[in-house]
């Protein structure tokens, strides 16, 4: 069999001329602007071609989705869709590869209708038999029957049917078994529309399209065909589904004999195993739109040239959480209406932090830029479900690791005395390993949360809950009868919880030295801005404690700000400062 390529020329239609675009201000700031040299490989919002949209509203600050739409122009082979995945394998590094867009692509017309299919015979196979039974098994798939199996059924007796398939023991009511047999009506009026408009979008979301480009000459010799079959069948040539091989975009503007050798190898040896197999090279255009761009370079167009685009947020169960910089504050609704279209259904809020935490709840003022005003959201955490209220609790995802860490250090003969507890994000997951769990914290919406969280988790018998100052609660816990049991104490209250280590002192004054004793090992938090912040730290431990001997064994958590470290410091409590004379007060 001889290769019959087809080439298709191609026009450049003006209706895909880049438009003329401006810098960015606060009011043009919708249209994507690039000043930088177009990227040599790959897809690009530098590359492809703009259809032309109408001019942006000045007043309306609103994203333009369409102004992300970008057309590449790109060759590919028409082949069988029966030897489509071997011809992927065999051509694998002369295809398409662009991140999130499939080499082998399906458009309008490219399946032959099941009525009709009978009069066409297998592209490859000429036994007779054979075709009709290979047909018979596809009508079967598709449509659950074939032309022997009588008449459609109901939908009632089809989920009968269904029920007694299912379940061997007879017919039984299946929760999702309506869900099963109803039609997708929704997938039914989408795919009418897209064969209405002659494109079929493909990839994640519809992030993209694929059409083939036709020869006006083509179209006039075709007509009748057209015509009298309908526009699936106006290339008779083709016996059969066919599907699209998308080609490397090299290859774009290149011929059938341009072509490398080893494409033209692949495609005689497949042609010359049937006389009625056919390929056919064409040229096609992929239109990627906003839905397949990341953010970062949906960002990038959109802010000014040389402005750090924010990329990195806090996700707090389905908040997102921004720290914007004084640059990005004239941007913030655009920039959160990326971030919440791009990180869809995952995140439904983006908030912002517009002043530092500086009350004593250490609560965050935060605004909501985009999505629902719901600041109530479920973090799951080390298995454990947490409900927090951004409004009026602080909460920290970046501590999960440092969480963890405290947490595989702890036994099951444990007591834990948590100091600053907030939603328990220590103290819940720490109940499920030690024996007892003292949990306190100040702000009285934390304490409520940390008590619904721990009937959420069932474990509200080993948590006992407290709201009060923390330097009274160290001394409460160690004037009661529990202080013998106390083994670990954590104050995760980095600003200032040095400052409440003076409460230790003197706890075991009124008690005799000789007797048994349990020395409760503390991890106190703080910052330091210092150039050894390890230093620095420890000599505030020294201050608080009024104890030179105190040894420290220090960790650095994460940097919080440029020059600006969150530390942890474990050691046990001194003997000296447990049975010191005199106790400063509180």
């Amino acid at each position: 069999m001889i290769l019959k390529p087809h080439i298709v020329a191609l026009a450049l239609p003006s209706k895909f001329a880049f438009p003329h675009t401006t810098k960015p201000s606060l009011t043009t700031c919708l249209i994507p602007h690039f000043s930088a040299t177009p990227l040599s490989y790959g897809p690009s919002l530098r590359k492809g071609t703009a259809p032309s949209q109408p001019p942006p509203n000045q007043n309306d600050a609103v994203l333009r989705e369409e102004a992300f739409t970008r057309v590449f122009l790109l060759a590919a082979l028409r082949v069988p869709a029966a030897e489509c995945s071997a011809l992927e394998a065999r051509l694998r590094g002369h295809l398409l590869n662009w991140p999130r867009v499939r080499n082998i692509a399906r458009v309008p017309g490219d399946d032959v209708h099941p009525d009709l299919a009978p009069l066409l015979p297998h592209p490859i196979s000429a036994d007779q038999e054979e075709d009709e039974s290979r047909l018979v098994a596809l009508q079967r798939r598709i449509h659950g029957k074939a032309d022997a199996d009588g008449h459609v059924l109901s939908p009632v007796l089809y989920r009968e049917r269904l029920a007694r398939t299912f379940n061997s023991r007879g017919f039984v009511k299946f929760r999702h078994l309506a869900k099963i047999s109803r039609p997708n009506r929704n997938k039914k009026r989408r795919k009418k529309k897209e064969e209405d408009e002659g494109v079929k979008r493909v990839g994640e979301n519809g992030s993209a399209a694929v059409e083939v480009v036709e020869d006006e000459d083509e179209e006039e010799e075709e007509g009748g065909l057209r015509k009298l079959l309908g526009e699936e069948f106006a290339r008779s040539k083709w016996r059969g589904s066919t599907r699209l091989l998308l080609l490397d975009e090299r290859y774009a503007s290149r011929g059938v004999e341009e072509l490398p050798e080893a494409i033209k190898a692949v495609l005689k040896e497949y042609a010359e195993k049937s006389t009625t197999l056919t390929f056919e090279l064409v040229r096609c255009k992929l239109t990627l739109f906003y839905n397949y761009w990341q953010m970062t370079e949906v960002l990038e167009a959109l802010l000014p040239e040389g402005m750090i685009v924010p990329s990195a947020f806090e996700t707090v169960g389905h908040i997102a959480h921004l720290n914007l910089r004084d640059e990005h504050l004239p941007y913030k609704r655009l920039i959160a209406k990326v971030v919440l279209d791009k990180n869809k259904p995952r995140i439904q809020t983006v908030v912002n932090k517009i002043d530092s935490i500086q009350n004593e709840y250490r609560t965050m003022q935060l605004e909501v830029l985009a999505g629902n005003h719901s600041l109530v959201t479920t973090v799951v955490e080390n298995g454990i479900r947490f409900q927090v209220d951004l409004a009026t609790v602080y909460w920290s995802s970046r501590l999960g690791t440092e969480r963890q860490r405290l947490l595989s250090g702890f036994t099951q003969n444990d007591v834990v005395c948590d100091v600053f507890s907030g939603v328990g994000p220590l103290a819940i997951p720490a109940a499920r390993i030690v024996k007892r769990v003292f949990a306190n914290d100040l702000n009285p919406y934390a304490v409520e949360y940390l008590e619904r969280n721990s009937v959420l988790n069932k474990l509200e018998r080993k948590i006992k809950v407290f709201n009060m100052d923390g330097r009274r609660f160290i001394k409460a816990m160690y004037a009661s009868d529990v202080s013998q049991s106390i083994t670990q104490v954590v104050m995760n209250l980095p600003s200032e919880a040095a400052e409440f280590l003076d409460a230790f002192r003197g706890i075991y004054k009124d008690r005799p030295e000789g007797g048994e004793l349990t020395l409760p090992m503390i991890h106190v938090y703080g910052f330091s801005k210092a150039r050894d912040p390890e230093f620095d730290f420890h000599e505030r431990i020294r201050i608080a404690l009024l104890e030179v001997a105190v040894n420290v064994d220090m960790r650095r958590v994460r940097l919080v700000a440029p020059g600006k470290w969150m530390l942890c410091a474990s050691f046990i409590l001194p003997k000296t400062v447990a049975f010191a004379n005199t106790a400063l007060d509180a």
